[in-house]
């Protein structure tokens, strides 16, 4: 392969890892994730800071998961239903498993 074409691989990698990291961190922003889990009593300020932490792989699967609750959390929904918040508290723990057990 070419050097411009690793080039362009890793830009390519780069930028979905940034895009997911971003995703992941706009649903911790989200006020409804933040009721969620201090009615749950997890550290948002952690799962935030823990979110650089994470590998590629493992970034995905959270991102794919943030993807999920956002779009049960749009439309203005006032209340969140029973999935919609086991979705959240899903994703903070598994953000937190993920970086206890690295």
């Amino acid at each position: 392969a070419t050097q411009s074409a690793i080039d362009s691989a890793l830009e390519q990698h780069v930028s979905g890892a940034a895009a997911d990291r971003a995703d992941v961190l706009r649903v911790l922003e989200n006020p409804a994730v933040k009721e969620t889990a201090a009615r749950a009593g997890i550290d948002l300020r952690r799962a935030a800071s823990a979110v650089a932490t994470i590998d590629s792989q493992q970034l995905g699967a959270l991102a794919a998961q943030a993807r999920q609750a956002e779009q049960a959390l749009a439309g203005g929904q006032s209340k969140i239903t029973i999935s919609t918040t086991v979705i959240i508290i899903g994703l903070l723990v598994l953000i937190l498993l993920i970086v206890a057990l690295d």
